[in-house]
């Protein structure tokens, strides 16, 4: 057997290997391609085997009191090739590794989250893997309330997947906001990241957002303030890497209005979908940045709970290209919930873009401020974890066609059983409701929401915290967990040990 042969053979045992799914066999029957003609299996859609997941720095106050909670749904396919299911190991771990400390959480199961609890200033980021019957659909969420200070307010965040490249409609330079924007680096080689800020008028000059390392199984925090001498109210922030992955994460602190975190917006795209705005905003600001070499001209509609309609004198929104625009909606929903859906004026799929709403509620010194990212539908599955007994709401859109899910209200941390509702959205409405709770609820638990029929679903989730009048909150997106892969089949074919 030549070497040519022996690397071939050998770069076929690794990606079985690698994906745990691939397998090298002799065809079956009229399976495989070779066989009279007959076409290749079709590729099959697998649970994945390993997950990462990464949670910023919680907050730099004293008075920060911050919830980790961590789920897993429960699936009927095992991950793998028959019979090699594991139980899996899912765990978070402080920023530096096994060696900084015990994991801050472990879950032991499917179906049952998991909570942990950390009090006050200059808690680590964490970095965390779920592996086996752990991984598919793995979710965590990070909960932090500040009583009182500048940071005052709920600050939420889905922990998140590292990647390449993070867009933050939203973010703000002006003096009145401190936004840090905090990277993650879950592996053992320093990541090379550029932090790009773009404004009204374009991008802002910048000498040092470029070549920031962020060391192996660390976080740094990066005051956007400090990248440009521009103040601009709404800007668009750029994460992208030169070398290694981050997950990148934007904390946004105002002076009046609390503080929270803003998540990445869904991949750039013509038409976005903005869910879960709450029946009492009292100020929705919608900030949109055209990514590519086109400008984007977008119909703006509020889906509410009996259809869409144009808001008044903010029917369309036109963004430059590499541009940052903003449209001022005040309490567009005028005490009815609802999703901001915005599409190409003049049909078609239109120039991409990225979006967020910063949306306030309360009045005066009783304000506090929230974000919510453009979200790509729930898809097959989406969780979130720490929904809470009292103040969860769920909000679920249909932008185009009518669609039907299935929520499922998991275990609660402490004992309690799941229970299951089913849902159905009509075509561009956005259904508002108090999310279902376990039975017996002991703890916190999550919430799963599956498509069942029908066109896409958005989905976000809100828990509230009031506290001495001040409508403390903070909102989640739900999109698909991403917990299946299309795997390709594989099969032998002996022509490649010809000469």
């Amino acid at each position: 057997m030549n070497r040519a042969t022996l690397s071939l053979l050998a770069a076929a045992t690794a990606l079985a290997a690698v994906t745990g799914f691939a397998v090298v066999t002799a065809p079956e029957g009229n399976g495989g391609p070779d066989t009279e003609g007959a076409p290749a299996a079709a590729a099959a859609r697998q649970p994945v085997e390993r997950s990462s997941l990464l949670c910023p720095a919680p907050s730099t106050s004293d008075l920060a009191e911050t919830t980790y909670s961590a789920f897993t749904p429960k699936s009927d396919a095992a991950p793998g090739r028959a019979g090699d299911a594991k139980p899996g190991k899912a765990e978070l771990f402080p920023a530096g590794g096994k060696a900084a400390g015990k994991p801050v959480v472990s879950l032991a199961g499917p179906g049952t989250p998991v909570t942990a609890t950390a009090s006050g200033a200059e808690r680590p980021a964490l970095v965390g893997t779920a592996d086996g019957a752990l991984a598919p659909g793995w979710a965590a969420q990070q909960t932090t309330k500040v009583a009182a200070g500048t940071s005052r307010g709920v600050l939420g965040v889905s922990c998140t997947a590292p990647d390449t490249a993070f867009w933050f409609p939203g973010a703000s330079t002006a003096a009145t906001r401190q936004d840090y924007v905090h990277l993650t680096n879950p592996d053992d080689a320093a990541a090379v990241a550029d932090v790009e800020l773009y404004g009204p008028q374009g991008a802002l000059k910048s000498e040092t957002g470029q070549n920031i390392t962020v060391p192996p199984r660390s976080s740094v925090a990066v005051l956007l303030s400090t990248l440009s001498a521009t103040r601009v109210t709404d800007a668009t922030v750029h994460v992208r890497t030169r070398a290694g992955r981050v997950a990148a994460a934007v904390q946004a602190v105002e002076a009046k209005a609390g503080s929270d975190w803003l998540a990445a917006s869904a991949d750039p795209t013509g038409s976005v979908v903005l869910p879960g705005i709450p029946a009492d905003a009292t100020s929705v600001r919608l900030v949109v940045f055209a990514t590519g070499e086109d400008d984007a001209d977008l119909k703006v509609r509020l889906a509410g709970a009996n259809g869409s309609l144009t808001p008044a004198g903010a029917e369309t929104l036109h963004v430059k290209s590499r541009m940052t625009s903003s449209l001022d909606l005040r309490d567009v929903t005028k005490g009815e919930a609802g999703s901001l859906v915005l599409t190409p004026s003049q049909g078609g799929r239109g120039a991409p873009v990225v979006a967020a709403v910063r949306i306030v509620r309360g009045t005066k010194d009783k304000q506090e401020v929230a974000f919510v990212p453009a979200t790509a539908p729930i898809g097959a599955r989406s969780s979130v974890a720490d929904n809470r007994a009292q103040g969860g709401v769920l909000s679920l859109v249909a932008p185009g066609a009518a669609g039907e899910v299935k929520v499922t209200a998991s275990a609660g941390s402490g004992g309690g059983a799941p229970v299951v509702r089913t849902y159905k959205v009509k075509a561009g409405t956005t259904q508002s409701l108090t999310a279902p709770v376990p039975t017996g609820l002991k703890g916190s638990y999550a919430l799963t929401v599956e498509t069942v029929s029908g066109g896409p679903v958005h989905a976000a989730r809100m828990l509230q915290f009031p506290e001495d009048n001040v409508p403390m909150f903070t909102i989640q997106t739900l999109p698909d967990d991403k917990g299946t892969v299309v795997v390709p089949r594989a099969h032998s074919d002996l022509s490649v040990l010809d000469d």
